[in-house]
């Protein structure tokens, strides 16, 4: 059985997770503040700290984990975290999990965030996908309930590359 960390466990993280989960798939879910916990573990999902603005949080919690899901499109903060969790945090992450079991990297490339800021970390991920051979794919913005079979899809994807 395959896991999926879903970094960014919003409404949509959630959904998405939940169609993982239907289809086997384990899901461990973060949040950045404690109190998102909740809300993950009411999903179902197995929930941790992680915050996409120190990687190394995120690192932590690759060990078991064959895909990674950057669900961060329409992230909230000022615009310097966005900036860095678009730009040179993502990168930093993509760079340190090549030497992880992960096995593939999803990418929300849609969203409330800056277009700008998410043509850039496409970039990132396609840049580090051909240098690294890290499966990759990009994930459009949430649009109705079909999006959270489309995405399961595509994670899913990854694993047959």
């Amino acid at each position: 059985m395959a896991r999926a960390l879903i970094v960014g466990s919003g409404c949509w993280g959630r959904a998405l997770g939940g169609e993982l989960e239907a289809r086997g798939w384990q899901v461990r879910g973060t949040s950045r503040s404690p109190q998102g916990l909740a809300a993950i573990e009411d999903a179902g999902h197995e929930a941790a700290v992680a915050d996409p603005d120190s990687p190394g949080t995120v690192l932590d919690l690759v060990g078991d984990t064959a895909v990674v899901v950057w669900l961060l499109g329409s992230a909230s903060g000022e615009d310097e975290l966005l900036e860095a969790i678009h730009g040179p945090r993502l990168e930093r992450l993509l760079e340190k999990l090549v030497d992880t079991p992960v096995r593939g990297f999803a990418y929300q490339a849609q969203g409330s965030v800056p277009d700008a800021l998410l043509t850039a970390g496409v970039g990132i991920v396609e840049r580090a996908a051909t240098a690294w051979r890290i499966p990759a794919v990009t994930l459009g913005a949430p649009e109705g309930p079909a999006w959270s079979a489309h995405a399961a899809d595509s994670v899913e994807s990854l694993l047959n590359r």
